[in-house]
């Protein structure tokens, strides 16, 4: 198993970790924000359960497909982020099609920065394991 196979292992147990931790109540406040910030729904469970699987496959099928994993979800979710942070709604919820462009006076700038700050890091660093670090790394192994 490379390197890159090995990250997309992280990723999965990374989201496994997100679903779960949303149902401990010591991390939830008074109104279900987990961490008092994230309002996260049955759909973005689904969405974060689905990105673990999809981390967990690609990486026990072959370093290729990990790679691409990386490269697509990384990106997917990097973008999510900004836009998160320009407009104040997401695209991978459909935020920015049921909310449109937020204002500044709707959600200030340190909330929207702390709001979309996983997806950022989570993407970013996605998007340099798949674009940069996996052409550092050599597979001796890859068939697929």
């Amino acid at each position: 198993m490379t390197l890159i196979q090995k990250l997309a292992v992280a990723y999965a147990f990374l989201f496994f970790g997100v679903v779960a931790i949303g149902y401990i109540p010591a991390f939830n406040d008074a109104n279900g924000n987990l961490f008092g910030l994230f309002s996260l729904q049955w759909y973005d469970d689904l969405l974060h359960a689905f990105s673990g699987v999809w981390a967990l496959a690609a990486a026990f099928i072959s370093h290729r497909q990990a790679v691409f994993y990386f490269k697509l979800f990384g990106s997917v979710y990097l973008f999510d982020g900004v836009l998160g942070l320009i407009t104040g709604s997401g695209c991978l919820d459909a935020g920015i099609f049921i909310n449109g462009f937020r204002s500044l006076n709707d959600i200030e700038f340190p909330t929207r920065f702390f709001a979309n700050l996983p997806h950022l890091v989570i993407g970013g660093f996605a998007v340099y394991v798949g674009f940069w670090l996996s052409k550092r790394i050599h597979d001796h192994f890859a068939t697929a």
